[in-house]
């Protein structure tokens, strides 16, 4: 009885870790997004709608985020309908905690100045690896995932697509779409640059690399 009861406790501590790991997860990935938008070389494809989206509608960049994650979620239980698992409905409260958190590393990068190409591509680059760290550390969690990788999962379902081809397929969507919104309103483009294909390109393969690492981690730790 005292084992039943011990070993209950421990899974309710790794679990209650797991997800204090997952909102850093979040976070980290937030301020790979602040650093792609500071750097202004474009941002990574799942971003770019959000930024284009700001730029249109005046809101933050988070918010943007927030809102486009939810049609996310909302597409996913068209897409499964019965066949959806409403424990991913958590994707909402964590869709809040990343666009928030987007907001809140934008304010504390807001005063570094960015004076040439250099230090543009200097943070670029930063913000791949903290990106691609911070998917790592939300993959490693194993609880919700990201509503983007959601709706590919979805997708891979119903149809007979790998998720690597669907992924690629989803991420060039979303491109182009922040493509055509950029230049049909704003006159020119925006948030698509460079940085964006170098994030696209980059990106998946660091976290190849860092993914089993952090899984080995997070299950020694916790």
């Amino acid at each position: 009885m005292e084992t039943n009861w011990l070993a209950r406790t421990k899974g309710k501590i790794s679990l209650f870790l797991r997800w204090i790991f997952l909102c850093l997860g979040f976070a980290v990935m937030a301020f790979g997004v602040a650093f792609s938008i500071k750097a202004a070389l474009g941002t990574s494809p799942i971003s770019s709608v959000p930024y284009v989206t700001s730029a249109l509608s005046g809101l933050s960049v988070g918010m943007t985020t927030i809102l486009m994650n939810t049609l996310f979620v909302f597409l996913q239980i068209v897409i499964l309908r019965s066949r959806f698992n409403w424990f991913q409905l958590l994707q909402l409260p964590a869709a809040v905690l990343f666009g928030t958190m987007i907001d809140f590393a934008g304010s504390l990068l807001a005063p570094v100045s960015v004076t040439g190409y250099l230090q543009q591509w200097a943070l670029c680059i930063l913000g791949i690896l903290v990106l691609a760290i911070g998917i790592s550390m939300e993959v490693a969690a194993k609880l919700v995932t990201n509503t983007g990788e959601g709706v590919v999962l979805c997708i891979c379902q119903v149809l007979p697509i790998r998720f690597g081809n669907m992924k690629m397929l989803f991420d060039l969507i979303l491109v182009c779409l922040s493509i055509f919104l950029s230049l049909l309103f704003l006159g020119g483009l925006e948030g698509v640059r460079e940085g964006t294909l170098a994030a696209a390109v980059f990106v998946g393969q660091i976290t190849k690399r860092t993914g089993p690492w952090m899984e080995r981690l997070v299950n020694r730790v916790f």
